[in-house]
This record gives structure tokens, C-alpha cells and sequence, in this order.
């Protein structure tokens, strides 16, 4: 089943396009990884995918049906987020930060809050117990009464990634989760990867670390410029010249012994 489909979409600040006509579509239970040099569009057209930017063109849906153009509906509708710099609430606790993320599928109301009814002291017990399985998921666990600030950075990244999760997404978008990492932090990332897409979540992954990419995905897709140059198997685009030539700035064709280079940049 096909789980995104984004079709043509395009953004225009004024003069500028970022992203411009660009196609993607993603099955349930699949990674697809989203590379290119700085400045291609990838955010950009994340921010499309989740309603922080309505498109100036194409339209996005989820699972068949149009995504609405508030970030918050879009997390309802089953499609979550991280983000390239970290967006934890660093004086909340580890337990209390997936919480927040739980928070778009409680039902109950303001005066069940208020008024603490069994219902509600119901939804919040199943919901902390979802939020530690979780922290235990993505590594954690141990550390569900600690302040975010406190976590190393590779603890942080995976925080956000289990609250995302708590939203109960059947698609996530990661903007380069391993940004910063080093050697173990990123294999254990690759790791949590994996873990979610064995819970039949699918995954859409912005990352500069190519070895990471080409070892995860089930496709890869590259912009440049704006534009989708290729999309494929991992094997494919890596041997493409027109990739190279986008990494390099060099002609397709000048050159192509670089690309063993440029994959660990």
C-alpha cells in the first residue's frame, strides 16, 4: 500500500523556487532515503510534506487522502517528524518530553482533565506506559526520570525519535538523524531505523552520511537544485554519474573515481 504520495509539489518564496515539481512516493513499511548538496530543497520540501509550508503547487496525501495544511493535523493523520536541529523541551523530563508526543492521540476533554475522572486517569496511565515502552525501544529507558538537557547527543536525537513515535505514525520523517554523531551513535541510530521499520512504519530519511544511507535504504532519491535528478536502488544512484557530478560540482563524466570521496563527507 502506498503510503505517501507527493505529486509535483513546488514551493516559491517570491523569485526563488526551492523545490519544483518534485514526485515521491513511499510504500508502506520502506525506507527511502532524500540526499543532495546543501541547499536542494530537501527541508524544504519536508516542510511541504508536513504543513509547515503550503506547496505553491502539487498536493500531498497520506495513505489516499489529501494531508491538511496544519503541522498538527498532518501529525493526526499518521505522519511524524524530527528535525534537523533538536526540538526537545530540555527542562521536561525524558518521560515527560514522549508524553507531549503521545498527547495528539488522547481523546479526553478540559473538564476530564480538570476533574481528573477515571476515564481520564485511565488515558493517562496507558499513555506512560506507552511512552516508557518506548524510551526502552529506542535505548532509553533508563533514563525516563532525567532531564532532556542532561542526555548525551546521541541520547537526545534518539529522544526525539521516540517522541515522534509516540504520535503513532505510520510514516516518519527524519531530518539527518545523525548529524553530529560519532561511529557507535550512528550504527545505533541505523539500528532504531531498522527496529521502526520492522514495526511496519515507514521512513523517509534526509541525511548527508552516505554510507548510512546507501546501508539503510530500500530506495534513494537526490535533489539538486530543487529538482529531483534520480531516484532508484541505493546501488543505482550511487553509481550515477549524474549523482556524482551533483556532489562534486564537476561535469558528469570528469571525474567519476571521486565518488569513493565523497561519500564519507
Amino acid at each position: 500500500m502506498t503510503v505517501l504520495d507527493a505529486r509535483g509539489v513546488t514551493m516559491r518564496f517570491g523569485g526563488l523556487t526551492a523545490v519544483k515539481g518534485v514526485d515521491l512516493s513511499v510504500a508502506e513499511g520502506e525506507i527511502v532515503g532524500l540526499i543532495g548538496p546543501n541547499g536542494a530543497g530537501k527541508t524544504t520540501f519536508f516542510n511541504c510534506l508536513t504543513g509547515l509550508y503550503t506547496p505553491t503547487a502539487g498536493e500531498v496525501r497520506y495513505r489516499g487522502s489529501r494531508l491538511p495544511a496544519r503541522p498538527h493535523e498532518v501529525t493526526r493523520a499518521g505522519v511524524a517528524r524530527t528535525f534537523q536541529n533538536i526540538r526537545l523541551f530540555p527542562n521536561m523530563t525524558v518521560l515527560e518530553n514522549v508524553l507531549v508526543g503521545r498527547h495528539v492521540r488522547m481523546r479526553e476533554g478540559l473538564f476530564s482533565a480538570i476533574g481528573r475522572s477515571p476515564r481520564y486517569r485511565r488515558a493517562e496511565r496507558e499513555a506512560r506506559e506507552a511512552a516508557r515502552e518506548l524510551l526502552d525501544f529506542a535505548g532509553i529507558g533508563g533514563q525516563a526520570s532525567s532531564l532532556a538537557r542532561n542526555l548525551s547527543y546521541g541520547d537526545q536525537r534518539r529522544l526525539e525519535i521516540a517522541r515522534a513515535m509516540a504520535s503513532g505514525p505510520g510514516l516518519l520523517l527524519l531530518d539527518e538523524p545523525t548529524a553530529g554523531m560519532n561511529a557507535r551513535e550512528t550504527r545505533q541510530a541505523r539500528d532504531l531505523v531498522l527496529a521502526i521499520r520492522g514495526r511496519g512504519v515507514a521512513v523517509v530519511v534526509i541525511e548527508h552520511d552516505m554510507r548510512f544511507i546507501f546501508g539503510v535504504c530500500d530506495r534513494v532519491a537526490v535533489l539538486t537544485q530543487g529538482e529531483k535528478l534520480v531516484e532508484g536502488a541505493p546501488a543505482e544512484v550511487r553509481a550515477d554519474e549524474r549523482v556524482i557530478a551533483a556532489y562534486l560540482g564537476t561535469p558528469a563524466g570528469d571525474g567519476p573515481g571521486g565518488a569513493a570521496r565523497g561519500e564519507g563527507d
